[in-house]
C-alpha cells in the first residue's frame, strides 16, 4: 500500500507541471494588459520609458519561458510569488481565504451525502412507489436548476418579500462557530443539493443493479434479515461507483464554491481569483489555480485509497 501510495504521489507531478504550464500561459492570453491597467490607474502615463520600466519591475520584461522557470523555481522553495497590485506573498494571500473555501465546500459534501445517498437507497428499495417517484423528480429538478441562479434567487426575493438578506459580514468559525454556520450553512445548502442530485440517481441506480445479484437473492433465502442485507450485501457494493463519481466531482464543487463565495460575498478563494482576473494579477491566478489543481488531484487520490475500506478485495490487492 505505501508503494502505491508513493507512485500516485510522484504521478501527479508530471501533471501538475502541464497543468501549470497551460494556467500560466492562458491567463497571459487574457485580453488586457496589467502594465496598460496600473498606468490608468494611476494616471503614470503611458510613455514608452514609464511602461518599459514598470515591465521591468515587476518582472514581465522576460521571455514567456523565463518567467515560468523562474516562478516554478519558487514553487519548488514554497514561494508562490507576490501580487503585482498589492505586493503581498501570494501564499499567505491563499493561506487566508483557503479555509473558507475548505469549509463551504466541506459542508455542501456532507450536505450532497447525507441527502444522496439515503434517499439513492430508499428510492431503490422503494422502486415505482410514490417515494421513489418524488425523489427522481427532485434530482431531476436539482440537475436542472443551476446552483448560482438558486443562490441569487435565495439573495434577491427573500429581502423583495420579507426584508431579509443574508449576512454579508464574514465572522470566522473560530471566532463565532454558530455565527459562522448559520452564515455559511445557506450556500452550502445550495451547492451541496446541486450535488447530490447526481449522486442520487447512481446510488440508485447501482442499488437497484445489485438487489438483482445472486448473492443477495441468497442472503435471503439463507434467512438474513432485510436491513441486515441491505447494510452489509447491497450498500456496500454499490457504493463503489459511487464513490468514484463524488472524486469526480471535485472540481463542480470548487467552480461551485468560486461562484457562490462572489454570491454571498464570502471572502474565500473564489473573491480572491474574480479579483485577480479582473486586475490581471498573474502570480496569484496562477497560484489560486495551481492550489485548486493539487486540491482536486489529492481528492482523487483519496478516494482511489478509500475503496479498500468499501471493497475489502481492493483492500487485499
Amino acid at each position: 500500500m505505501q508503494a502505491y501510495v508513493f507512485r500516485r504521489f510522484l504521478a501527479l507531478i508530471p501533471t501538475l507541471i502541464l497543468a501549470s504550464i497551460i494556467v500560466f500561459v492562458i491567463v497571459r492570453m487574457v485580453p488586457g494588459d496589467v502594465v496598460d491597467l496600473m498606468l490608468s490607474q494611476n494616471d503614470a502615463g503611458s510613455s514608452h520609458l514609464t511602461r518599459e520600466k514598470l515591465l521591468e519591475t515587476l518582472g514581465l520584461d522576460k521571455p514567456l519561458w523565463e518567467q515560468y522557470g523562474i516562478w516554478v523555481s519558487g514553487v519548488a522553495r514554497g514561494d508562490f510569488g507576490r501580487s503585482l497590485w498589492q505586493d503581498e506573498a501570494v501564499l499567505h494571500m491563499i493561506s487566508e481565504r483557503l479555509p473558507v473555501t475548505f469549509e463551504l465546500g466541506l459542508l455542501a459534501l456532507l450536505i450532497a451525502l447525507t441527502v444522496a445517498i439515503p434517499v439513492g437507497v430508499y428510492s431503490a428499495v422503494k422502486q415505482d412507489t410514490a417515494g421513489d417517484y418524488i425523489s427522481r423528480s427532485f434530482s431531476l429538478l436539482m440537475l436542472a436548476v443551476p446552483s448560482f441562479w438558486l443562490g441569487t434567487m435565495v439573495t434577491v426575493f427573500p429581502s423583495i418579500w420579507w426584508g431579509w438578506s443574508p449576512e454579508i459580514q464574514y465572522v470566522p468559525f473560530w471566532e463565532d462557530p454558530l455565527q459562522n454556520l448559520q452564515q455559511m450553512i445557506i450556500p452550502a445548502g445550495i451547492l451541496g443539493l446541486s450535488l447530490s442530485a447526481i449522486t442520487m440517481r447512481m446510488t440508485r441506480t447501482m442499488m437497484l443493479e445489485v438487489l438483482r445479484q445472486d448473492y443477495i437473492r441468497t442472503a435471503r433465502a439463507k434467512g438474513l434479515g432485510e436491513l441486515l442485507i441491505l447494510l452489509r450485501h447491497a450498500v456496500r457494493n454499490a457504493l463503489i461507483p459511487v464513490i468514484t463519481l463524488i472524486g469526480s466531482q471535485a472540481p463542480i464543487l470548487i467552480g461551485g464554491a468560486v461562484i457562490l463565495e462572489q454570491i454571498f460575498v464570502l471572502p474565500g478563494m473564489g473573491l480572491l481569483l474574480l479579483d485577480a482576473v479582473n486586475q490581471r494579477d498573474y502570480p496569484v491566478v496562477t497560484g489560486v489555480f495551481f492550489i485548486v489543481g493539487l486540491t482536486v488531484m489529492l481528492i482523487n487520490l483519496a478516494v482511489d485509497l478509500s475503496y479498500g475500506l468499501v471493497d475489502p478485495k481492493v483492500r487485499q490487492s
